[in-house]
């Protein structure tokens, strides 16, 4: 099974930034992208980083500055092995949660994220291509049918959960363990109510 991770290195994160500056966002990106990295690892497979340009981590990276659709697909064309394709912002992630999408029965695993995204792919068939514009799972179950499969769809809190949104930030610091949570406590963003409802603050 080949592991690819999407990331886009040029400006990562945008829309954090209500909470983080354009150099943090980078930071905070890089350590969510070896967070994802160092999970798979614990699941025994190794990590592709599939960039937009050249990046120094400990795993191989393929560059490829092409809209991600497009980056993914080149690499689902290329290989004669099953691809599984894990996004880069999953902080959540756990090895437990990973070994379900990669153990899954079925030809096309779809991993369903918040707002209607794909936030994890396995790829059997090897005529099946992504698209991630819009509403990606709606698309992403018709490309499967498409092609004769029928997905398999792994419901999954933390692989659900990708970190796009200031609010995302509080599902880390509440449920995350790893370096993503403890960046955000260095870096003085804190878990806030606003309303009655869980928000994110910074202390300095």
């Amino acid at each position: 099974m080949h592991v690819v991770v999407p990331f886009d290195t040029r400006e990562p994160k945008t829309r954090l930034a209500p909470v983080l500056d354009s150099d943090e966002r980078r930071e905070f990106a890089r350590v969510m992208l070896r967070r994802v990295c160092t999970t798979i690892e614990e699941t025994g497979r190794e990590p592709t980083v599939l960039a937009t340009t050249d990046l120094d981590v400990p795993w191989p990276v393929r560059v490829d500055d092409r809209p991600l659709s497009d980056a993914v697909n080149a690499v689902l064309a290329d290989s004669d092995s099953p691809v599984a394709v894990v996004m880069a912002d999953l902080a959540l992630a756990t090895a437990t949660a990973l070994e379900r999408v990669f153990e899954a029965e079925g030809e096309v695993v779809l991993v369903p994220g918040r707002g209607g995204g794909t936030n994890a792919i396995l790829a059997r068939h090897s005529d099946f291509r992504v698209d991630y514009h819009g509403a990606s799972i709606r698309d992403h179950r018709k490309q499967a049918a498409a092609v004769g499969a029928e997905p398999t769809l792994v419901d999954s809190f933390r692989l659900a959960t990708d970190i796009d949104e200031p609010i995302d930030l509080a599902e880390v610091l509440l449920h995350g363990k790893g370096t993503p949570a403890a960046w955000l406590q260095d870096h003085a963003v804190e878990v806030a109510i606003s309303g009655g409802r869980v928000t994110v603050t910074r202390t300095e």
